[in-house]
């Protein structure tokens, strides 16, 4: 996963550099629309990559997994069943697996890793309506404000996985 990541990321800065090029030398309209679009999908590559090495370097994987703020709540337990958490949580990619196994980690180290990548997803959410402010400058609102959705429920989904799980991980640790 971290390696498509970057690989999405430097292709889309490449793709942006080259259809903004083209465009500033022929203003052919088409290479504007790629231009703009591989840009907005760039900042979505490189906010995401960027939040997360921000947390990396300033938390360290360290985080209160009891603090209030990554306590559920109990209306989260229906929503779960409602959204089928269980069904899909296996099938999304994990950025960086090794962090999360707990053959290298233990329990809590764990906790507190699905702590920080909670909040690097609540921080993406938030980010990627960044992109809305670009049409003021580029047009198209409607179609910022849809992609900026899609993004941030994609990321929504990290943090219900997150949340989800981290409940059971703290049963095992006190378990212990």
């Amino acid at each position: 996963m971290k390696r498509t990541m970057y690989i999405i990321t430097a292709g889309s800065v490449a793709l942006t550099v080259v259809f903004a090029v083209l465009f500033a030398n022929t203003r052919t309209g088409a290479f504007y629309t790629l231009a703009v679009t591989f840009g907005t999908v760039a900042y979505h590559f490189l906010m995401r990559l960027g939040v997360g090495f921000a947390f990396d370097i300033t938390m360290k994987n360290r985080a209160d997994y009891n603090s209030a703020w990554f306590k559920c709540r109990p209306w989260e337990k229906k929503l779960y069943k409602i959204l089928g958490v269980k069904n899909w949580k296996h099938r999304l990619p994990t950025f960086e697996p090794k962090v999360f196994n707990p053959k290298l980690h233990t329990w809590d180290e764990i906790a507190q890793a699905m702590c920080q990548a909670e909040l690097v997803h609540e921080t993406i959410v938030i980010l990627s309506f960044v992109p809305v402010a670009f049409s003021a400058v580029f047009g198209a609102f409607w179609v910022f404000l849809i992609t900026s959705l899609c993004a941030a429920a994609f990321d929504l989904m990290f943090v219900i996985i997150q949340r989800y799980n981290r409940p059971r991980i703290i049963r095992l640790i006190k378990h212990r």
